[in-house]
């Protein structure tokens, strides 16, 4: 979580919402992949970190799926997210802070408990939820002066 911590932190500074996301093999502990929010300076509306994160693990893998990968995340994945992470079979998602108005895993949708899903990843949340919550609310904080 300390490394999509980072990513958050740099999406941040490049004026993007600060949400930080990191693909790791949970047997080796090896990093895949770090992705970033990016959606205004990428001009692509799909560029959540989750994404950019998973786009980059499928490439260096040379395989969309991602079976038994974990995926880390500072921010409760939205249905956009939540459907790419089913389709890519990450073993497991760890999230930290909740989002009550745009998360889909345990609030809005709950997507992985939809008789649809196809597959449904291990979820662990609330995983340094104070620290990410921290970084969301004090960017926004900022931007409503």
């Amino acid at each position: 979580m300390r490394i999509a911590l980072e990513a958050a932190q740099a999406a941040e500074a490049a004026g993007e919402t600060p949400v930080g996301a990191v693909v790791i093999d949970p047997v080796s502990g090896e990093v895949i992949a770090v992705g970033a929010n990016q959606p205004i300076g990428a001009h692509d509306p799909t560029a959540h970190a989750e994404i950019v994160a998973l786009r980059a693990a499928a490439k260096k893998l040379g395989n969309y799926r991602l079976t038994g990968l974990t995926l880390v995340v500072t921010l409760e994945p939205c249905a956009m997210c939540a459907g790419a992470i089913s389709h890519a079979r990450i073993g497991r998602l760890v999230y930290g802070a909740e989002d009550p108005k745009g998360g889909a895993v345990v609030n809005g949708p709950r997507f992985f408990d939809q008789p649809t899903c196809h597959h449904r990843p291990a979820v662990t949340g609330g995983i340094l939820a104070e620290e990410s919550a921290a970084l969301l609310k004090g960017f926004f904080r900022a931007r409503r002066r």
